[in-house]
């Protein structure tokens, strides 16, 4: 009979107290593990799961040899964090290159990482949940083969999350999901390429990351008071830049009043996820058309409004459209291929972007929306949207609950019945 591997051969490693000379033989040098709650909850189990998860550690720490690459701990059902102190310690003598501990988020405090976690030398990825990090800066060295770093929900000062992050020469992917408000830390990374941040925005500041060329930037506001960051300033000199991602829940954009276009063009995005955009409110639209308007080489367009249906005034709304329609009268967005809208529920602005963005984009093939639900005036919707003049002749809308569209088809039959 041949030994388990992977899964099935840690759960048998940690499940077994006695085990043959050759199975024990196989585990024993395992290089990669994960200990979830899987590998030891069963009916028959009657021990307190803190209790199982100490034995099980204890087992490892005295029957591993060789080498661990690759551990991962998820214990985040647990009540309390156990203490993992000496384990952290151990691992960093295992030559670990791709760390994971998804911890416990706690009632009372979380748990406190210790400092043996910045004598892992040789990490490479490096992805905590839920703990502090309550160390002066000296303390750590960095790690100099650090490609990814994952810190969510770590609560940590803003002087040693600067001098982590401009000690790891290497770091290319960089996620940070802090919860308390910073004071500014500075990013220092040459080599990111990477960055997810979900937090207090105006705590950020990108110093030193010439390649950088993701972003995704949702700002986490308690207060339920939008934030108010200058996001031009924030993206200046950010030429690399080729998929960006905002979410406008608790965000003002800009310091004043949204600009028409940006004081700069960004040449690179051909991404732009745009979120929790309330189209109804003049400010919030005037920022997504500015934004969308300074990226001229945009390919993929996904935007997420509001689904609240408002009554619009019909006198005002021909005057606003026409002001919309004049904003973008010198644009053309000629490498745009393909707009996804979601939560689309048929109010005038939602139908003049999409006017807009049909009769500005030669080279658009698909326009996807989805209303969420069935939208009782669809079939007059879909009269609308097939008046439109598109630039594109290829054009396709895949109107969810409806079906795809296909433009050039559809207009032959506007006096009929779509």
């Amino acid at each position: 009979m041949m030994p388990p591997t992977g899964r099935e051969h840690c759960q048998d490693a940690v499940r077994t107290s006695v085990l043959s000379r050759k199975w024990k033989y196989h585990w024993c040098r395992l290089a990669k593990w994960k200990f979830d709650e899987s590998l030891w909850s069963t009916q028959k189990d009657k021990l307190y799961p803190t209790v199982k998860f100490r034995k099980i550690v204890y087992q490892l720490l005295t029957h591993h040899e060789g080498p661990i690459t690759k551990f991962k701990l998820d214990i985040t059902y647990l009540q309390e964090c156990p203490r993992i102190d000496n384990f952290i310690f151990f691992l960093s003598r295992k030559d670990i290159q791709h760390l994971v501990l998804h911890l416990p988020p706690g009632k009372d405090e979380l748990y406190r990482l210790p400092s043996s976690i910045f004598i892992c030398s040789q990490l490479r990825h490096l992805n905590i949940h839920n703990c502090s990090m309550h160390h002066h800066p000296s303390a750590c060295e960095g790690f100099d083969r650090l490609i990814s770093l994952e810190l969510c929900r770590v609560t940590i000062s803003s002087e040693l999350l600067g001098h982590l992050i401009s000690h790891c020469p290497l770091l290319e992917k960089l996620v940070l999901k802090i919860a308390k408000t910073l004071n500014i830390t500075e990013i220092n990374a040459p080599m990111l390429r990477s960055f997810d941040f979900i937090g207090s925005i105006s705590s950020i500041c990108l110093k030193n990351v010439p390649l950088l060329a993701k972003v995704s930037l949702i700002c986490e506001n308690s207060s339920m008071e939008a934030e108010k960051f200058d996001y031009a300033k924030f993206f200046q000199s950010r030429s690399a830049l080729e998929h960006l991602i905002l979410n406008f829940r608790y965000s003002q954009f800009f310091a004043d009043e949204a600009p028409t276009r940006l004081p700069y063009y960004l040449n690179r995005v051909k991404h732009l996820n745009l979120s929790h955009v309330e189209l109804k409110e003049s400010y919030t639209r005037s920022c997504a058309h500015c934004l969308i308007r300074s990226f001229p080489h945009l390919e993929y367009l996904k935007i997420e409004v509001l689904s609240r249906r408002l009554v619009y005034d019909e006198a005002d709304s021909g005057i606003q459209e026409s002001l919309e329609l004049e904003h973008f009268s010198d644009v053309t967005f000629n490498h745009l291929r393909e707009v996804e809208i979601i939560s689309f529920s048929g109010t005038t602005p939602e139908m003049q972007l999409i006017k807009i963005l049909l009769a500005k984009s030669p080279v658009l093939v698909k326009m996807y929306i989805d209303p969420g639900i069935l939208i009782d005036t669809g079939s007059e919707i879909l009269t609308e949207l097939v008046n439109f003049h598109r630039a594109s002749p290829e054009a396709e809308i895949d109107l969810e609950y409806y079906g795809k569209l296909e433009l050039n088809r559809l207009e032959t039959n506007v006096d009929g019945v779509v």
